[in-house]
C-alpha cells in the first residue's frame, strides 16, 4: 500500500500540529511557509541585530493538555517553560495567589488570603461561579461578558481588576461584546478546574523555538520536510482527484491539501480553487481584533514584582493590560514585555508617544522613576485573532473539495482563538485525513 502524502500550508502551531500527528501515523508530509521564520502569529522577531522577542506575547495554561502533548512528543525540555501558581498581581491594587492546594481550595484559599479585595469583591467572585457551576457552565448564547457580569451582581473592583483584564487576556475582545460562553469555557476549565490546569505556563524561549522549530526537527525523522520561504499563491483542483499548488517546485499533484495559514490568507487560497466562493467569503468576513507589544528595555536592575502583572489600562494615557518581565524568564535583564490587547484608544497614538505612555503607565503602577529605556520595539499585529463574539459563526475544517481542508485557531471550537485552540484544529485535521485515508499507525 502506498504511503499517504499530504502538503500542509503555513508553519504555523495549527499547521505544524497537523503535519506532526499525520507524521506520527506514517503519512510523508511537506510544510510550505511563506516567511523564513516558523510560528505563524506566535513567532520570533529580530529586530535591531541584538534583540529576538516575540511578534506577541503567549500565557499557556495547564489545561492547554493538546499543546503540551505535542511539546513532549516533539522533544520540548521541561524547562522551557515556567510553571506558576495561577497568580493575579495589580501593583498596589490586588494580590491574588492560589494556594498550593489540591482543587477546589487552591482557589479558595486564594481568595481568602487575597490582598486588595472587599468581602464583598471575595463573595461576587463566589457568586459568578457559583452561578456559572449551577448552569454547568452554559450562558445564553446571545449573553455578553458584560452582562454575565451584571447578572451575577459583580463588584466594580472585580470587574476592573479581575474579570475584564481576564476576559481581554483570553478573548482578545471587549468584555461588552465577548462570549460570555466562551468566556464560562475558559473559567471552567482554569479558575474552576485542578490546580495544576490552572497553572500558567509562560515560555523561557521563543515562540518559534518552543513547537514550530522541534516539530520541524521530528518531520524530519519522519521522511517530512518544511519548505520555508516558499509561498504558495494559488490552489488548482486536478481533474480526476487532487490538487496542484502554485509555487510548489514539484510537479505531482497533492491528493490532500491543508490550508493552515491565517484566515486572512485562507480566504484568498479557497477563492483561488473556484469552487469554494461562499466558503471564502464567510472566512472573509469574520471580524478581527489586533494585539499590540511593547517591549522596553530598562536596563540591569530593573525588575517587576512578579513575573507577570496586570496594569489598570484600556484608556489613551494607560494603554496596557499586562506586563512580562522577560528577565525573570531567561531573556535579558530588565526587558520588559507589555500587552495591549484588542482595540482601543491606543491606535490612535504615534509609535513614540504610544511607548512614552507604556513607560509612564509602568512607572505609575509600580510607584517609582523607571530609567528611560535602552531599546524599545512596538510590534503590532492587526489582525491578531478573530473577535470572539456571541454572534460570530465560525467555520468547520472540511471544504466542498474533497482532500481540501482547513486547519487554524479561527475554526469552530468552543475555545478562543489560542495556541491551544490552534493545535488541537491542527490535530482533529490529522485525524480526519487519517480516518479519510482508512490510515493508522503503519
Amino acid at each position: 500500500m502506498a504511503v499517504p502524502v499530504v502538503a500542509v500550508i503555513g508553519a504555523g502551531y495549527a499547521g505544524m500540529a497537523c503535519a506532526v500527528e499525520l507524521a506520527r501515523a506514517g503519512v510523508h508530509v511537506t510544510v510550505f511557509e511563506r516567511s523564513h521564520t516558523m510560528g505563524g502569529r506566535a513567532r520570533v522577531v529580530h529586530k535591531d541585530h541584538d534583540w529576538r522577542v516575540d511578534n506577541g506575547q503567549h500565557i499557556l495554561l495547564g489545561a492547554y493538555t493538546e499543546l503540551t502533548r505535542l511539546l513532549r512528543l516533539t522533544g520540548c525540555s521541561p524547562k522551557q517553560l515556567a510553571h506558576l501558581p495561577l497568580t493575579l498581581h495589580v501593583p498596589g491594587r490586588l494580590h491574588l495567589k492560589a494556594a498550593a492546594l489540591p482543587a477546589p481550595f487552591h482557589l479558595a484559599v486564594g481568595l481568602l488570603r487575597a490582598r486588595g479585595l472587599s468581602w464583598g469583591d471575595r463573595l461576587a467572585m463566589l457568586r459568578l461561579m457559583r452561578w456559572l457551576r449551577k448552569q454547568d457552565f452554559r450562558t445564553p448564547p446571545e449573553m455578553t461578558v458584560t452582562a454575565m457580569l451584571q447578572h451575577t451582581r459583580q463588584t466594580p473592583a472585580m470587574i476592573e481588576l479581575v474579570w475584564v483584564p481576564l476576559c481581554v487576556a483570553a478573548l482578545n475582545t471587549p468584555a461588552d461584546e465577548a462570549a460570555a460562553q466562551v468566556f464560562a469555557n475558559v473559567l471552567r476549565d482554569s479558575l474552576a478546574a485542578s490546580a495544576t490546569d490552572s497553572e500558567l505556563l509562560i515560555p523561557r524561549t521563543d515562540l518559534s523555538e518552543l513547537f514550530p522549530v522541534p516539530a520541524a526537527r521530528y518531520l524530519a525523522t519522519r521522511r517530512g520536510r518544511v519548505r520555508t520561504g516558499n509561498a504558495i499563491d494559488a490552489i488548482e483542483p486536478v481533474a480526476g482527484g487532487g490538487f496542484r499548488l502554485e509555487g510548489d517546485p514539484g510537479s505531482q499533484p497533492w491528493p490532500n491539501v491543508v490550508i493552515a495559514t491565517a484566515p486572512y490568507h485562507a480566504g484568498a487560497l479557497l477563492a483561488s480553487t473556484g469552487q469554494c466562493d461562499q466558503l471564502a467569503a464567510h472566512i472573509d468576513a469574520l471580524p478581527h481584533e489586533p494585539i499590540v507589544s511593547v517591549y522596553l528595555a530598562l536596563g540591569k536592575g530593573q525588575r517587576l514584582p512578579e513575573t507577570m502583572i496586570g496594569l489598570v489600562g484600556g484608556s489613551a494615557t494607560a494603554p496596557a493590560q499586562w506586563a512580562f518581565d522577560r528577565g525573570q524568564l531567561g531573556g535579558p535583564e530588565g526587558l520588559m514585555s507589555c500587552v495591549i490587547s484588542a482595540r482601543g484608544a491606543h491606535e490612535d497614538l504615534a509609535r513614540d508617544a504610544l511607548i512614552q505612555a507604556v513607560h509612564r503607565q509602568l512607572q505609575q503602577q509600580l510607584g517609582r522613576e523607571l530609567p528611560a529605556p535602552l531599546w524599545s520595539q512596538v510590534i503590532v499585529e492587526k489582525r491578531a485573532t478573530i473577535a470572539c463574539r456571541p454572534d460570530i459563526s465560525r467555520p468547520g475544517m472540511r471544504t466542498p473539495l474533497r482532500g481540501l481542508w482547513l486547519a487554524g485557531d479561527y475554526l469552530d471550537s468552543p475555545y478562543p482563538a489560542t495556541l491551544e485552540s490552534a493545535v488541537r484544529s491542527g490535530t482533529a485535521c490529522a485525524a480526519a485525513i487519517l480516518a479519510e485515508l482508512g490510515w493508522g499507525n503503519h
